[in-house]
């Protein structure tokens, strides 16, 4: 009998203090790309119609939000302007993450005390200057062409693009825009989702490195955005999480483990000076929708899908 999402992706986890358990995607593993669920993406549109000004950021490509369920036996994905590029200030050092993993396991990039706390330290407290010496050790081509690689996808011009650096965390150095939109430091919240979702189903680097990637995720020291509006609701709640500023842009993502429903990835950036505020608040919105769904459906949503089976159904 196979096993659900749900109850690989909590063996996996049970599992971490040992090693990651690669086989944690299992043999019902799908990729996110086929996973978008239309009750979610309505609750998702819903909550981003309801507020006028975000309504008017994402109708002019302003701002953008992806969702990842996983506390269900199946996961599941919704997107608003899910392949619109934006710049993403240092949220793309997940990427930097990323390709230094691919370069220890392919044992291109040496294993030091300094490395290590320059990956933790670009991560949590996003410093620049370690995500500076990350990329001169790798080569920002290099991180592209992971990026690129078909075996991630994290970049994909048939999918609007994604992640990309572009430039280094400094005044000095060369820009390379990414081949759709000229943008140095960039994302789009679909491939922000699918890094968090590829890392948490063990696609992304081997069993080792992937506890050590979750590692360099966590313990976030910067208390903002998700994190704020976070901590205030589940203080005890595991985070995996990386976020950017600069100027009027605003980007956060993170992947949230609690208690019973609460097993989720949220992705969001917006261009605007209040971003910082819509970045709080658009995460008690999503974590509301995923409790009310954990409940079971409202007596008017059981019968619009009863509506919707019949409507559906064969003929006899």
């Amino acid at each position: 009998m196979k096993l659900t999402f749900a109850l690989l992706l909590t063996a996996a986890l049970a599992l971490c203090s040992s090693g990651w358990a690669a086989a944690a995607a299992g043999p019902d593993w799908q990729p996110l790309y086929d996973l978008v669920d239309p009750e979610l993406q309505s609750d998702l549109e819903a909550i981003i119609a309801a507020n006028p000004s975000w309504k008017r950021l994402a109708a002019s490509g302003r701002m953008a939000v992806g969702l990842v369920d996983m506390g269900k036996a199946e996961p599941r994905f919704a997107r608003v302007n899910g392949n619109q590029m934006m710049y993403a200030a240092s949220l793309p050092k997940i990427a930097i993450l990323l390709a230094a993993y691919v370069l220890l396991e392919e044992g291109k990039l040496a294993d030091t005390p300094n490395i290590r706390k320059d990956m933790t330290d670009m991560i949590r407290v996003s410093s620049n200057e370690a995500a500076t010496r990350m990329i001169d050790r790798i080569g920002m081509e290099r991180i592209d062409e992971i990026l690129m690689d078909p075996r991630f996808g994290l970049y994909d011009e048939s999918q609007g693009g994604g992640l990309w650096i572009g430039k280094r965390f400094a005044k000095q150095g060369q820009r390379i825009g990414d081949p759709l939109h000229n943008i140095s430091h960039g994302a789009t919240v679909t491939q922000i989702c699918r890094f968090y979702y590829l890392l948490a189903t063990g696609q992304l680097v081997g069993p080792g490195h992937t506890q050590q990637m979750l590692y360099d995720l966590s313990d976030p020291g910067l208390y903002h955005k998700f994190v704020y509006a976070i901590r205030n609701r589940a203080p005890d709640a595991t985070l995996y999480r990386k976020s950017g500023t600069w100027r009027t842009w605003h980007s956060d993502s993170i992947w949230v483990k609690g208690k019973t429903w609460r097993n989720y990835i949220l992705a969001a950036m917006v261009e605007s000076p209040d971003g910082e505020r819509i970045l709080r608040n658009v995460l008690p919105a999503v974590e509301d929708v995923l409790k009310r769904s954990a409940a079971g459906p409202t007596p008017d949503r059981q019968r619009l899908q009863v509506l919707q089976a019949n409507s559906t159904a064969p003929e006899q």
